[in-house]
């Protein structure tokens, strides 16, 4: 993926990581469109950043994801590269009485479900560019999890592995398949991630993130130095460790 000439996809565009990185990517020379579920928030963004353009797309809806490719091949037929950004972080109570199914159904069809629908409707356009991606956002916690969010971390192991597989049969074609895992980050996707102190600040993270992609254009995992303890905890006999300190049990 070229740092800069694309036209790029951004879901939920309208706050945190995805705001971030559409804003820095237009800086850097590409055209953006941002999609989410609130048609007020995308519009804030947008009037914010000049040029930019919106959609509202909720991930989680199949028949919108298929809409919305038609919608892609027409409003925006360069279009290049698409980064599945779009997610929720929600904690569960395992041990509860009765646990609340709708949670987890609703993770796992925005996490896990919207990125390979939306790859698969969004997959002829990409294949008929000279130079395209598919950037995945999985986390940390798809290697170490977070014990208070399980189905979270599940769909972020999952879209790590996903990935691997997409890369690899893509492999030989012009589109590159791009994973960023992202440590705790200053955002709003869990109460609480904003003000803590141990998370990266977004401006940080996001400077970061740029400068590897620019370092590495195809990837294939774009790992901050925050996130490395995760990432390399069990490659490196560490799991356990790493797994208490994250959960509270050092």
């Amino acid at each position: 993926m070229n740092i800069t000439g694309n036209t790029i996809l951004i879901t939920g565009g309208s706050a945190g990581i995805g705001r971030a990185l559409a804003e820095v990517l237009q800086a850097e020379g590409n055209t953006v469109i941002v999609t989410g579920r609130r048609e007020a928030a995308l519009k804030e963004v947008v009037a914010a950043n000049p040029g930019m353009d919106h959609a509202v797309l909720d991930v989680s809806d199949a028949d919108a994801i298929v809409a919305f490719g038609a919608r892609a091949a027409r409003d925006w037929p360069a279009l290049n590269v698409v980064i599945h950004n779009a997610g929720i972080m929600i904690a569960e109570d395992l041990t509860a009485d009765a646990w609340d199914l709708g949670v987890a159904e609703d993770i796992i069809a925005t996490n896990l479900l919207g990125p390979i629908r939306l790859t698969a409707a969004l997959l002829p356009q990409l294949k008929a560019q000279q130079n395209a991606a598919v950037v995945t956002v999985s986390s940390g916690l798809a290697f170490v999890p977070l014990a208070i969010t399980p189905t979270y971390n599940a769909t972020k192991a999952a879209i790590h592995s996903w990935s691997q597989s997409l890369r690899h049969q893509l492999k030989g074609s012009a589109i590159d398949v791009i994973e960023i895992a992202p440590p705790a980050v200053a955002t709003d996707l869990m109460p609480g991630h904003a003000e803590n102190p141990n998370s990266m600040p977004l401006e940080a993270f996001i400077g970061e993130v740029v400068d590897l992609l620019k370092a590495h254009p195809q990837g294939p995992e774009i790992l901050v130095e925050r996130v490395k303890m995760l990432r390399g905890a069990e490659a490196s006999g560490n799991f356990d460790t790493v797994f208490g300190m994250l959960n509270g049990q050092h």
